[in-house]
């Protein structure tokens, strides 16, 4: 039996890095990759992976998720080729498991190798 998915993000195509990302960077930590999700974005840093969620009528209202790399013990990535455009990463972290599901734009390749580069590197 599956246990339910603590949480689940959506990412679109990729985008330039958001100019209100930089903000929330520590010192030593740049932006490498962004992608669209359906109401903000998600960056990967060199330390961690920040997911923005706009919330609301207005979308004035953002929540912010920071999972360090650190954090993830596993992940697994899903897809049938070229022709799917229901790929899917899994991680499971240390603050549960998340399901990250791809849209036709997201290349599910660059984000297992983003993914593969930040845990299997010594941050």
């Amino acid at each position: 039996m599956e246990a339910a998915a603590l949480m689940t993000w959506t990412l679109q195509q990729e985008i330039p890095v958001p100019k209100d990302v930089q903000p929330l960077l520590v010192a030593g930590e740049e932006a490498i990759a962004s992608f669209k999700t359906f109401r903000d974005s998600a960056t990967f840093t060199t330390k961690r992976l920040i997911v923005r969620d706009a919330q609301g009528l207005t979308g004035k209202k953002v929540e912010i998720y920071s999972l360090p790399y650190s954090a993830i013990n596993m992940w697994s990535s899903e897809n049938a080729g070229k022709l799917d455009w229901n790929s899917e990463i899994e991680l499971w972290t240390r603050a549960g498991h998340i399901k990250i599901k791809l849209t036709k734009g997201a290349d599910v390749r660059r984000i297992d190798s983003l993914i593969a580069w930040a845990v299997l590197q010594a941050h």
